[in-house]
């Protein structure tokens, strides 16, 4: 894969959430992504804001972007344990889709 597509979200989440939303996806949610198939290239709480957390993963294109990504919401593993628990401590979120050398060529770790 020569480019990649990026993707960047910001989550603001409810006060007082983040460390468990954080222990959620770490043990459970960013591993479902990664057996669904997506490059998650970082994540972890914001160092700026206190109730947010942030989301990179990288796609080969934006249709593998919207297909990958909603086959991890048909999953049992995602609507037996994070359907009603992730959703609520969300407040709100916003994507920032963009080109990118592919995940190969740049050095990026999870934050954790």
């Amino acid at each position: 894969m020569e480019n990649a597509l990026l993707e960047i979200r910001f989550f603001d989440l409810h006060p007082g959430t983040r460390d468990e939303f954080h222990r959620i996806s770490h043990e459970g949610t960013v591993p479902l992504m990664r057996r669904c198939g997506i490059t998650v290239v970082a994540y972890g709480p914001m160092l700026n804001d206190e109730n947010a957390w942030c989301l990179v993963r990288a796609f080969k294109s934006e249709q593998d972007r919207i297909t990958t990504s909603a086959t991890v919401y048909e999953t049992a593993e995602w609507l037996s344990h994070f359907d009603a628990v992730v959703p609520p401590m969300i407040a709100g979120y916003r994507t920032a889709v963009l080109n990118a050398p592919s995940p190969t060529s740049l050095e990026w770790a999870e934050l954790t």
